[in-house]
């Protein structure tokens, strides 16, 4: 027996096999499209995009142009017709000439994005000033959209005052992205004095309403203490919340809350491996520390060493560190000194002070490299000014021992002196054990 179809169905067009229960299906009236139909999700769209939904379906204030600018949709998405692209654009050019407010801003939507095919090529000057004459008009998008240009500066000289005004304007007429954009602003103070309190309020108001972000940033607002008491536990089911309804940071949240044990006592392994399927890279290199380390699965370290390279080769700045460290001792992989060397100045070079050590550390005991204890120095000096606790006691050793330097048993004394006074070091100076030293992998 088939199951009939609900009225949701109404607003998607299917472009998968009729027959499948869930087909590939995509919004009439933007491009999101899903790989499988599921009707909730469906509505949940729907929600989020009502505003512009609604000034699709009920401008009846002239029917020539609504109908030309429903045929420009017709081209752009493919919807009953081969995608013309170029076409579209020329309708809504022809609609916008007859008045249509909506259109102006479809106009600016193509200009904004541009090359393959929305027919004209990106130019950010013009969709600024379509979006700018929509919103004069009172088209609540077109409010949203120029409050990002003035945000970015797309088009325009960055202007963080008028943003907020924009999205303010556009927030009271109850467009959701300008809601949680206003709360942002009250957030960090962008545009408008800073109000904490004010910023928890607006996130809760666009979560009620569906607004998937302001869920997750109303999770974080409870796990952080921001603009209310903190609440860890409201801070999970949150995360939770935005994480059924497929948001990939709230995955990785919630496996960060599993991890830390944060509002539950269950495991992080499951999530993090879900967001990292999603593509989320972040969540990827916490899974390879959940195979190295046992978290959630049992130790396996060579899906550890893959985890990092495929984290690495996305660009993620401590799996390339990770990965060194793999190449180093052999982590899931044959030692290769060289690789590990080349992996640790790549990360050094993005600023992962770690790697700067590690770098230190390769010079000083010729791993992958030449030995040169005087560039060993340097770099072990480089970290250590800036915070990293192992290189203040490798440079406190290099003035004890007079390693690429001359010695200087004072500076020696002063460098593990600040290093014990962070609490977390064990050393021996002259016999006698200064303070404890905790070390866990990065």
């Amino acid at each position: 027996m088939v199951r009939q179809k609900g009225p949701v169905w109404e607003h998607f067009q299917i472009i998968g096999k009729n027959d499948d229960s869930h087909p590939r299906i995509r919004c009439k009236y933007c491009s999101k499209e899903f790989k499988r139909a599921i009707p909730e999700r469906m509505r949940d769209h729907l929600n989020k995009k009502r505003e512009e939904i609604k000034m699709q379906i009920d401008d009846k204030s002239d029917e020539i142009f609504s109908g030309i600018r429903h045929l420009g949709y017709c081209y752009q998405y493919g919807i009953e017709t081969e995608r013309n692209e170029t076409r579209a654009f020329e309708l809504y050019e022809e609609a916008v000439e007859k008045g249509d407010i909506y259109s102006i801003y479809q106009l600016g939507y193509c200009y904004q994005h541009g090359i393959d095919g929305i027919g004209t090529e990106k130019n950010y000057d013009e969709a600024f000033k379509s979006y700018g004459k929509a919103a004069e008009k009172g088209h609540v998008i077109s409010m949203y959209n120029l409050g990002l240009c003035y945000d970015i500066g797309l088009g325009t000289e960055v202007d963080v005052i008028k943003a907020f005004e924009l999205y303010k304007k556009s927030a009271e007429r109850g467009y959701l992205d300008s809601i949680h954009q206003l709360g942002y602003c009250y957030e960090v103070g962008m545009g408008t004095v800073k109000n904490e309190i004010k910023s928890f309020e607006i996130y809760k108001t666009a979560s009620d309403k569906g607004h998937i972000v302001s869920t997750y940033n109303l999770g974080k607002c409870y796990e952080d203490g921001i603009g209310t008491e903190k609440n860890e536990y409201k801070a999970f089911e949150l995360y939770k919340k935005a994480a059924e309804k497929g948001h990939i940071i709230s995955i990785y949240q919630l496996g960060e809350c599993y991890e830390d044990e944060i509002g539950t006592e269950k495991n992080a392994f499951e999530m993090y491996e879900e967001a990292s399927n999603k593509g989320y890279i972040t969540s990827t290199y916490r899974l390879g520390r959940c195979y190295q380390l046992g978290i959630g699965t049992e130790i396996n370290r060579f899906k550890a060493f893959e985890s990092y390279k495929k984290a690495a080769e996305n660009d993620h700045t401590i799996s390339i560190y990770n990965l060194g460290k793999c190449y180093e001792f052999g982590i899931g992989t044959e030692k290769n000194g060289n690789k590990a060397f080349e992996l640790y100045e790549e990360a050094a070079d993005k600023g992962y002070v770690t790697s700067t050590y590690r770098l230190g550390r390769c010079y000083q005991y010729g791993i992958g490299t030449k030995q040169n204890k005087n560039k060993a120095f340097e770099l072990y000096k480089e970290a250590a000014e800036k915070g990293h606790i192992s290189s203040m006691i490798k440079l406190g050793d290099c003035f004890q021992h007079g390693i690429g330097t001359e010695k200087n048993e004072m500076r020696a004394f002063e460098l593990f002196g600040k290093a014990a006074d962070e609490g977390i070091i064990s050393v021996v100076i002259n016999g006698e054990q200064r303070c404890k030293w905790s070390y866990h992998f990065i």
